[in-house]
């Protein structure tokens, strides 16, 4: 079972991410909703597609656009989509 964890809060946990680029991405329905607030912010991978994120928020803590999702992945990336991922001192232990 891998577990995010940021704050103390663990914000997602699954026996089923999916692991690219060394990050774990978490079935969407995994997450604890009450620790996410959708962002603004978007980048854009050259074979993934677009990335929108999500600011975390813990105990009254933010951290900005500590993970993102793939809506609409590219073709090579299509084991990602409805999955979301963290970075920004998000911790993922298995």
């Amino acid at each position: 079972m891998a577990k995010a964890i940021w704050e103390g809060a663990v914000l997602a946990e699954s026996a089923d991410t999916v692991v690219v680029e060394g990050n774990h991405y978490f079935p969407a329905e995994s997450l604890h909703q009450n620790f996410f607030r959708p962002s603004d912010h978007s980048t854009v991978c050259g074979w993934k597609g677009t990335a929108r994120y999500y600011d975390v928020v813990v105990d009254g803590k933010t951290n900005r656009n500590a993970a993102w999702y793939y809506p609409d992945p590219k073709a090579a990336a299509a084991e990602i989509k409805g999955r979301i991922a963290f970075w920004k001192g998000v911790r993922v232990e298995k």
